[in-house]
């Protein structure tokens, strides 16, 4: 009864590929009215191939059939069992085609050789009509080889066929020979081309999956380095505003003109994230990370020397001390940060270092000993993602005299120094 039952499961099978197929047919006639409406090229490229597409060339074997039901055919009972044996494997072989694992299996290519070799007994024992199974047979070898081996394939059935043929029917062998391998070469092309196109189809959609993924990714990566920043400048200079407000309204003024100044720029350089095209400046970004260390009540040393940056150095450059200053004034509780800007020839090199707790000590959980590239939270493993791109490095962790120390590297384009001089700035700012 194990036949039986698999028989039933090929049949449900070949069911449910009929219902797809159906549904696919219906979405490509939807699409049809739509672009004859709209003018515009169709999404949908119509129900992929399958077994269903050729079968009906399977009426190339009426005639035989009707010889054989006519009673012209000798030995009707091994015409009838050899007709029922090619239609059951010419089925077999071609509903097993249009998968890649079906079709490259060792049972499917038995199955393709054991229709050859019922074709050339049918073809050879009876002639006629019943050499119309060579074409048959062509298209199903078609549907099955791809590659290096269909042109020796094609060239060997119709070979096969012009000497069955020319044995039974004479100058008719040629129609045969060239019938044959003019259904392998064109079901092959056919076949390989539409898969062709829907595995472009597929690329250009996975494609697009990526290219909206990858903005999606920065533009969350620009918010958190704008975002984070400028809300936390604008807590600790609220913060400070309220503690002054009782002691000194000036000084409260002050701090809130600061949030009002920083809320704007914020305003600007989301508009401007938001396009794209955002381009940062380092000095500004340093001024703003001075005010925002004084707000918390941590003296900032400041010192800036080297040639002027290149616009994506400086905004690079920009996002590494927005990040940095946000952590020291959450999480450092220390007293003094430094940051020093040194440019060469050949790269630039930022580095901010603070006195404050810095990170549990080595041997305990979360101590990070040396520097190493990539530690921190999300903002600082962004940050090394977007310093890898540019070519340069991020490193983070305690620093040699204690607290934290942040080290970012950029190489410097040489055909940003042509003619320009260089310059060396400090800013200590008074007590």
């Amino acid at each position: 009864m194990s036949w039986m039952r698999r028989t039933i499961c090929q049949m449900s099978a070949w069911q449910e590929k009929r219902t797809d197929w159906k549904a696919d047919r219906d979405a490509f006639a939807a699409d049809q009215k739509a672009v004859r409406k709209t003018g515009k090229l169709p999404e949908h490229l119509g129900p992929p191939p399958s077994g269903f597409a050729l079968l009906p060339w399977l009426l190339m074997g009426m005639g035989a059939f009707s010889n054989l039901f006519q009673g012209k055919t000798p030995n009707p009972w091994i015409g009838g069992i050899g007709l029922l044996v090619f239609n059951s494997l010419y089925i077999h072989v071609v509903f097993r085609a249009f998968t890649k694992e079906a079709r490259e299996a060792r049972s499917t290519r038995g199955a393709l050789l054991a229709l050859g070799v019922v074709t050339c007994l049918l073809g050879g024992l009876y002639g006629g009509s019943w050499l119309l199974f060579f074409p048959l047979l062509g298209l199903a070898a078609g549907a099955i080889v791809r590659g290096r081996w269909l042109g020796k394939t094609g060239i060997g059935l119709s070979a096969l066929a012009g000497v069955v043929a020319g044995l039974r029917d004479g100058w008719g062998a040629v129609n045969v020979a060239y019938g044959t391998f003019l259904s392998t070469m064109v079901t092959a092309a056919i076949l390989s081309l539409s898969d062709a196109v829907r595995e472009l189809r597929a690329a250009r959609e996975e494609l697009a999956r990526q290219a909206v993924e990858k903005e999606r990714l920065r533009f969350s990566r620009d918010l958190h380095d704008l975002l984070g920043h400028t809300l936390s400048v604008i807590v600790v200079k609220s913060e400070a505003a309220r503690r002054l407000a009782p002691r000194d309204m000036d000084a409260a003024l002050v701090q809130v003109s600061d949030i009002e100044s920083v809320g704007r720029q914020a305003l600007t350089e989301i508009r401007e994230a938001v396009t794209g095209y955002r381009e940062g400046s380092l000095a500004a970004d340093l001024e703003r990370a001075g005010s925002a260390l004084r707000a918390a009540g941590i003296e900032p040393v400041v010192r800036q020397s080297g040639p002027p940056l290149a616009a994506q150095t400086e905004v690079l450059l920009g996002w590494v001390v927005r990040e940095a200053v946000t952590n020291v004034v959450r999480h450092s509780g220390a007293g003094r940060c430094e940051i020093t800007v040194d440019g060469s020839a050949e790269r630039v090199r930022l580095r901010l270092t603070d006195d404050g707790r810095g990170v549990a000590p080595p041997g305990e959980p979360g101590s990070l000993g040396s520097p190493v590239p990539g530690i921190g939270g999300t903002g600082l493993k962004g940050l090394t993602e977007r310093l890898a791109a540019a070519g340069g490095l991020l490193e983070a962790g305690p620093g040699v005299r204690g607290g934290f120390s942040v080290v970012a590297e950029l190489p410097v384009d040489p055909a940003e120094r042509v003619g320009v001089p260089e310059l060396s700035t400090e800013r200590v700012p008074s007590r």
